[in-house]
Formats: C-alpha cells, sequence, structure tokens
C-alpha cells in the first residue's frame, strides 16, 4: 500500500497550443496543457488536472452545451469522447488526419470537426448507450486550402467555415431549400475567425492582416425554408442504402466559389455593408486570435505582439487596448456572462475579468528562466511570483518553518524570500563572482549554504544577519549537491571530482570525513534520522554509506531501472545510450524506509532502501511529442535518406512574429520547431509521506497515496468481520469495535465507528487503546479531517489520544513524524479556514450593529420631535380652552 501513489495533480503545466473554453456557467476554464486538460475554479481559486492523457499534445478541445462531455483532439488526429463529470474516458476515436477546430453546436445533437479542407459534421454521443460514438452525418466541401474555425447560429441550422484560402463558407446544417452552402470573399489573407451574430445570420470575419468584414444577410434565421418533399424522399432513400454498409460515409455537400444564376436563384444572399481595419503600426496587423460575446457585442482580437483589442460591434467602436505579454496570443475565450476573458499564450495563460488584471492561469515550470514560483497544492494555485534573479534558478528550498523560501541562481546571488510580506529580505553574495549550481540550508534555518560551478568551493552564510561566514575549499571540481543532515550539525558536498566531503559546523567547518566513490557524484541525500547517506553518481549507481564510520553499507545498480528512450536523432539504440544515463535527483520517503530517484527518463523508480531492490517504477508522461519517448525510432518515419525528423517543416511558418527579412512576408526564417526532451529534475518528498512531487518537462507533477481502494487488513483474523464489528459496536464495546474496524482497515468502516462513540466516553475509550492501534487511530483523524464536517468531535479524539500517550509517542517520534505532521496540517488547514470564517463574521457584526446604532439613533430623534410636537399640541390646546372658559 505504500506503494500505491496516483497522479494526483499537474501545476506550473506549459500551455503549448489549444483552443481555451469556459464551461457552461462560466465559472471554470478548461485548459489545454500539453497532453492533459487542467480545469480551473475560478471563483474558489482551484484547480484540478483531469487524470487522463492524450498521445501527443492537445490541439482541439470542444465542449458540450450541457458542460457534460468534451471531445480532445491531439496532433496526430487521434480523439478522446471524455466525461466531465465521471472524468473519465468515454470513446476514443481517430481522425486520421490533423484536426484543426472542433465545435458542438447549441443544441448539443451535432458537432463539426475541419481537417484539411472540409468540414465533417457528426452526431453527438447521446444519453443512451451507442456502439459508436461518433456518427459521420454529412462532409462539407467548398475551401480549396485548410479549414481554420467553426462557428454556429444560436438555433443550430447553419453553421460557417473559415479557411486558409481568404473565405468563408455559411453551410446549412440541413439541406434547407434557400441555403445549402454561400461563400464570402473579401479578405486577403487567412481567415483568423467568424462569428454569427445574436439570432441572425448576419456574419462577422476577422482575418490575420487585421482586416474586419461586416456581412449583412437579407434573410433571417425563421426565413430558412425546408428541403421539398421530393428531395427530401431521395435522401431518405440514400440514408436506408448506408445503413447496410459496414460503416455509413454521410452525405457529401459540394459548395462552389462561383454558382451559376440558377443555382443562386431564390436563394439566401450576403451583402458586405462595411469593412474595417486595426491598427497597422508594427507588430499589430498580425492578427493571430480572436473571440465575440454576441449578448454584449464584444469583439476581442490578439495579434502576434502580445497585445490585444476590445471593440465594440457592429459600429467598431475601440473600449481598450493592452498588451498582456511579449508573446503571442494563440488563444481567446469569452465566458457567457462576458466578465471573463481568457488568452493562451505560449507558455502562458492568463484571465482577465472587468477590466482589471487578476491572476495568471498557468505558469511556468517551478524553476524556470529567472521566476521563483510558489504553489498551492490544495488549490493548485500559483499565488506568489518572485521575479529578482536575473538569469536562471538552479535551486530552491523551504527553511524548517515554512515562512521563507531560498533560491539560488547562476547571476550569483542567493535570496532569501519573505512569505508572509511576499518580499526579498536577504541576498547573499559571494567575494567573487561565482554562478551557484546547488543550495541547503539547515534545520534550525539559521545556516545558508550554497555550491559553486566554477570556483569549485562552497559558500556559508548566517540567514539573520546575512554575512559570509566562511569559504569551504578543497574539492577539485564543480560542486553537484549538498546536504546538511537533519540531526547532527554535518554538511554533505559531493562533487564532480568523484568525493562527497563531510564538514562539521561545530569544529569550524573542518572536513569531517572523504567519501570516495568511482564516478562523479552527481546528487547527495540524507535520510530523515540522519543515520544514512544516499549518494547517486555517474555511473548509475545509487550508494548508501554509514556517514559516521565512512563505511559503504549498500549500493543499487540503477542505470537499466531507468529505460531510456531513443532521440529521433540519435545515431546509437536506446540500450547503449542508456550505458551513459544515470539518476540525478535523489529523495528518501518521511519515513526512510524507501527512496525515489530519477533522471534523464520518463520514469520514476522507488527503491526499498533495506532490501535494495525496485518497487515500482512511475510513467510521469506517455506524451509522444517529447522526445526520447519510445525505445525504437519509428520505422515509417525513416527514409534513404536517414529521419524524417532531419526536415524542418516549421521554418517559416505563420506562427512566427513576423520580422522584416528579404523575400519573407512574415515569420521568422531562423525560426526553428524542436521537441523537448523528456526528463525529471527534483523529487521531493512531503512532510507527511502521502505525496510527492516532480519537476519534469511536462510540468510539476504531485502523486498522492490513495488507500481508499485497496484492501489492506491489519493482523486480520477469522471473526474480524463488518457484522461482528457493528455488533461489537451494539453491545457498547467501543475500544474493541475500534480495533477491528483498524484490523479491517475499511476506511468507511472505521469512520461509523469512531463516529458511534459518545463524546463523553472518548477519554475513556483512548486511555484503554493498545499503543500499536493509537498511531492508526491518528493517522485516521488525519485523513478525516480533510472531509468530515464534525471538527469539533475529532479535535476531542485527537487532543485525548495525545495528552495520553504523548510521552510513549515522543519515544517513537522519528518513525511517527509523517504522521504528525500530516495530523497538524490538516488541523492547520482549518484553523486558517475557520479564522477567515470568524474575522469575516466579526466585520458583518460590527456593521449590523453600527447600521442598529444608526437606526436606534433614527428612531430616537424621531420619538424626540413627536414628543415635542406632542407637547406644543397640548400647549396650544391648553391656551385654547383657558381662552374658551374666560369667554364664557
Amino acid at each position: 500500500q505504500k506503494f500505491q501513489y496516483d497522479f494526483s495533480g499537474l501545476l506550473g503545466t506549459v500551455y503549448r497550443r489549444g483552443n481555451l473554453s469556459f464551461t457552461r456557467d462560466g465559472s471554470s476554464l478548461v485548459s489545454p496543457v500539453g497532453n492533459r486538460i487542467s480545469l480551473f475554479d475560478l471563483k474558489n481559486n482551484k484547480c484540478e488536472t483531469l487524470p487522463l492523457a492524450t498521445r501527443h499534445n492537445i490541439v482541439c478541445v470542444g465542449l458540450s452545451p450541457d458542460g457534460s462531455l468534451a471531445i480532445l483532439v491531439d496532433e496526430e488526429g487521434a480523439a478522446l469522447l471524455v466525461s466531465l463529470v465521471g472524468k473519465s474516458v468515454i470513446h476514443q476515436f481517430h481522425f486520421h488526419k490533423p484536426v484543426h477546430s472542433v465545435s458542438f453546436s447549441p443544441d448539443g445533437k451535432k458537432f463539426v470537426i475541419t481537417k484539411d479542407n472540409v468540414a465533417l459534421m457528426y452526431h453527438a454521443p447521446g444519453k443512451k448507450r451507442e456502439f459508436n460514438a461518433f456518427v459521420l452525418d454529412k462532409t462539407y466541401y467548398g475551401p480549396y486550402d485548410e479549414t481554420t474555425c467553426i462557428d454556429w447560429t444560436d438555433d443550430s441550422k447553419c453553421f460557417a467555415v473559415g479557411s486558409k484560402d481568404m473565405s468563408t463558407w455559411v453551410f446549412g446544417a440541413e439541406r434547407w431549400a434557400n441555403l445549402i452552402y454561400y461563400s464570402l470573399g473579401g479578405h486577403k489573407d487567412v481567415i483568423v475567425a467568424c462569428f454569427f451574430e445574436e439570432n441572425s445570420l448576419d456574419l462577422y470575419t476577422v482575418s490575420q492582416d487585421g482586416a474586419l468584414c461586416v456581412w449583412q444577410c437579407d434573410t433571417e434565421l425563421d426565413g430558412l425554408k425546408p428541403m421539398p418533399p421530393k428531395e427530401a424522399r431521395k435522401k431518405n432513400r440514400i440514408k436506408e442504402d448506408e445503413e447496410f454498409l459496414e460503416e455509413s460515409k454521410g452525405e457529401e455537400i459540394h459548395g462552389k466559389a462561383h454558382p451559376n444564376e440558377q443555382e443562386i436563384r431564390e436563394k439566401v444572399k450576403y451583402s458586405r455593408v462595411a469593412k474595417y481595419f486595426f491598427n497597422k503600426e508594427g507588430d499589430f496587423n498580425n492578427l493571430t486570435s480572436a473571440a465575440y460575446h454576441k449578448k454584449t457585442h464584444l469583439l476581442v482580437t490578439g495579434f502576434a505582439s502580445g497585445v490585444f483589442h476590445l471593440h465594440e460591434l457592429p459600429d467598431f467602436n475601440l473600449i481598450h487596448s493592452l498588451s498582456i505579454s511579449d508573446q503571442r496570443i494563440a488563444s481567446i475565450s469569452i465566458n457567457c456572462t462576458g466578465d471573463w476573458i481568457a488568452f493562451g499564450c505560449s507558455g502562458i495563460s492568463w484571465a482577465y475579468k472587468s477590466e482589471v488584471y487578476l491572476i495568471e492561469i498557468i505558469g511556468r515550470l517551478l524553476l524556470s528562466l529567472l521566476q521563483v514560483k510558489v504553489w498551492n497544492t490544495s488549490s493548485s494555485f500559483c499565488f506568489v511570483t518572485f521575479t529578482d534573479h536575473t538569469s536562471g534558478v538552479t535551486a530552491v528550498t523551504f527553511t524548517s518553518s515554512g515562512y521563507v523560501v531560498l533560491s539560488a541562481s547562476l547571476d550569483g546571488t542567493v535570496r532569501a524570500f519573505d512569505l508572509h510580506r511576499y518580499r526579498n529580505f536577504r541576498t547573499f553574495t559571494s567575494p567573487r563572482p561565482s554562478q551557484f549550481s546547488c543550495l541547503a540550508v539547515d534545520s534550525s534555518g539559521e545556516i545558508v549554504s550554497a555550491g559553486s560551478q566554477d570556483s569549485f568551493e562552497i559558500y556559508i552564510w548566517s540567514m539573520q544577519s546575512g554575512r559570509l561566514l566562511d569559504v569551504l575549499a578543497g574539492h577539485e571540481g564543480p560542486i553537484s549537491s549538498l546536504s546538511f543532515n537533519p540531526v547532527k550539525c554535518v554538511l554533505a558536498s559531493g562533487s564532480w571530482d568523484k568525493t562527497v566531503k563531510l564538514w562539521d559546523m561545530l569544529d569550524s567547518w573542518r572536513t569531517k570525513e572523504t567519501l570516495m566513490l568511482n564516478s562523479d557524484v552527481l546528487v547527495v541525500a540524507f535520510r530523515p534520522d540522519g543515520k544514512e547517506l544516499a549518494v547517486a553518481s555517474l555511473n548509475g549507481q545509487i550508494t548508501f554509506w554509514d556517514h559516521e564510520n565512512a563505511v559503504q553499507v549498500g549500493s543499487i545498480e540503477g542505470r537499466h531501472d531507468l529505460q531510456m528512450g531513443r532521440k529521433e536523432l540519435d545515431k546509437i539504440t536506446a540500450k547503449q545510450s542508456a550505458k551513459g544515463k544515470s539518476f540525478t535527483t535523489l529523495c528518501y520517503s518521511a519515513d526512510g524506509q524507501s527512496i525515489l530517484a530519477g533522471g534523464l527518463s520518463k520514469f520514476v523508480c522507488i527503491y526499498n532502501v533495506k532490501e535494495q531492490i525496485l518497487m515500482k517504477k512511475f510513467e510521469i508522461s506517455c506524451n509522444l511529442s517529447l522526445d526520447a519517448m519510445e525505445e525504437y525510432l519509428d520505422r515509417r518515419k525513416m527514409t534513404e535518406f536517414g529521419s524524417m525528423a532531419l526536415i524542418d517543416e516549421g521554418a517559416g511558418d505563420e506562427d512566427g512574429v513576423a520580422i522584416p527579412l528579404p523575400g519573407v512576408k512574415r515569420g521568422d526564417m531562423s525560426y526553428r520547431r524542436f521537441k523537448p526532451e523528456i526528463r525529471v529534475t527534483c523529487l521531493r518528498f512531503s512532510p507527511t509521506g502521502r505525496s510527492w512531487a516532480a519537476t519534469t518537462t511536462e510540468g510539476l507533477l504531485i502523486y498522492s497515496l490513495d488507500s481508499g481502494l485497496i484492501f489492506d487488513p491489519f493482523e486480520l483474523d477469522i471473526d474480524v468481520t463488518p457484522s461482528n464489528i457493528r455488533k461489537t459496536l451494539h453491545q457498547k464495546e467501543y475500544a474493541m469495535a475500534i480495533i477491528m474496524a483498524l484490523k479491517l482497515n475499511e476506511k468507511k468502516l472505521i469512520q461509523e465507528v469512531i463516529e458511534a462513540v459518545p463524546s463523553d466516553e472518548v477519554e475513556v475509550v483512548c486511555s484503554s487503546l493498545p499503543d500499536l492501534y493509537v498511531e492508526k487511530v491518528l493517522e485516521f483523524l488525519a485523513s478525516a479531517f480533510e472531509i468530515s464536517c464534525h471538527l469539533e468531535f475529532y479535535l476531542i479524539w485527537a487532543h485525548k489520544l495525545l495528552m495520553l500517550h504523548g510521552q510513549k509517542l515522543k519515544t517513537r517520534s522519528q518513525k511517527l513524524l509523517p504522521v504528525i505532521q500530516f495530523l497538524q496540517k490538516s488541523i492547520q488547514r482549518h484553523f486558517e479556514d475557520v479564522s477567515k470564517l470568524c474575522e469575516w463574521n466579526i466585520y458583518n457584526i460590527k456593521y449590523a450593529l453600527a447600521i442598529s446604532q444608526q437606526r436606534g439613533m433614527k428612531r430616537l430623534a424621531e420619538t424626540s420631535v413627536d414628543e415635542e410636537e406632542s407637547e406644543s399640541d397640548s400647549d396650544y390646546l391648553m391656551q385654547e380652552g383657558h381662552k374658551d372658559s374666560l369667554s364664557s
């Protein structure tokens, strides 16, 4: 059970390509990230990556109108029909060629995909069970070049398709008597997007040269006439004949760009009523994406320079113009209410609301370029980005308190960032400029060390004062890794000079021991209890050392476990290239019984340290868009002149920013496409031991321990059954029932038994539990805190267990540390949530009191005025009565 870690989340994934889509309610964004998709909850600031993947990068995402289904299409044309409710794959299909766009009809009954120069309309999968989810209905021909975009009318009667041949085609979803197809010209460049007006056949078309054409139709949607009965019967006869075929090929509709007069008689006609141009200064004319919100008549256009414009149609009034990136804006989407606009750029995706920039949705990798990003693993959102470094970041680490992040960089600085105020409060530098390759901080958080890759020295600073304390010399090669002993004041340093040196902090940083290895040292790591040191070297071995006695206690030959893939341009096989590969990152589990190892491979290996055997291999990606994924090259891509990968098809393509080169109209001829190589750069276990993270080419992946799907009994005997447990519980033998439930190890049954214990008897039950089962109960409480609403009840359990068994638990603190940290994390999260709620309630109560006081003052003032008026009235009446008495 300890090794049943399942994919849990994906953070910092690079947005490469594909369209962004909002869900039906407009509060969530669906974004392709490599070969997976992520759902961003914009209201609750949470993100979730679905546990499914395509074989290549996703290029098209189509959402059904009810938001329950999604069609994902990758670069090769392979499609997945996905249930967003069940988060699982329902059907697989292959279109055999790259698909440019996919769109469901507003009524959800059909969907259209475009590939090459055709548009294919399929019956959308329904609620009932079907043998084939994708049934072809019609094939539409017309454009001479590749199709680029799709848009539907609101009643699903017609749809429009844009093309690279500068034309836009309007097709009828059914064979209407007065509209089967219609071709629109008027542009001088590729059609980027086309949009129907609300409840109308009027159309807007946008081209890449920054031109907008407004087309008016002489017929309303209600004016579309059904096909005459004779033609309808003929069509039905064709359909009946197709039912006897193995696969229905659907009806074919061939459009003509220049039909004759007889064909256009009594047909729908379009006329261009206006043509507008965007700002042509600089790169603004290279329009790359657009989106239109029909209810608010808002047109959003993105350009290759990272600028976007907001216009109001049909008058083309400019509302706003902003720049969000220096990258090409590849995709734009607007939610149903018009509150949110999503922009997809190469490597970044942004969300924009109400003319105020709010959040960066998808960032780069955790350690990419010059940035340090801090992520919330519960919400999967990046909540702070530090951009103080001026060169590549090579290492990051937290202090033991968790409120300080340190980062080392090739710019020659080590920076400390405060997570309370989100600022860089310390900058550590060396006497001579050095490029830092590794970083470590001691358990107290007071001593910071960094290794240099050019001067072969280790620098020691004080966190409190920021002063340089010492420079440790002795290595004869670049410093590759540093690690502090979590228990003792010892620093281990690994170098390319085939040695590991142990430095004693308490003895003026003298070299305590020097461990000699047979190959260059790449990474060192201490076990959590500080009694063992693991070293990974260039020859593919992981060696384990008793550093106190300088004795090697074990080794693992891990080169064959890496299972390297072959790059497309490699001259040697994967088996031969694996001989020169090794692990580049190591990490012990929280209990120290296993170790994670990763390197230049798509696999992460977890080993049992005591037995020195491989327990499990995790495949971090199945994305064939990355290099070195397959062990053997595809022979279909091999020619007599070499691999097809040597041919660069991406040169001079329209995706590049227009650069004025001689004889070049668009794109940069020096631009080259390349496949990023799959690799694991860093591995870390969480302090609770229930999850681990890996920084990879695909992003920051998190794997969590999911024990709910596994039957793993503990000291089970024949009498321990659910019925016997409930019988014991009914007899009010609570301690025995808890022990039996823990033996069966069924989570729901344990919850049922513990919640049946009266709160006033919790202390008695806790005192009678054996020590062996106290740990099990604490582990259950930690996991129950995350999902249960019985907060006070479980806090009573945790408090009584720790108070009654605290001294005995302290003797096994190293072993129980992951469980205690897991419990602390769960309680801390509830504390933060309840604190926010209480603060909010305090402000609400103060506001209510202030309002009630104001109303009380008003009422008091009104009553005083009424009393004065009544007194004046009574005085007046007394005077009048006195006058009457005198007159009488």
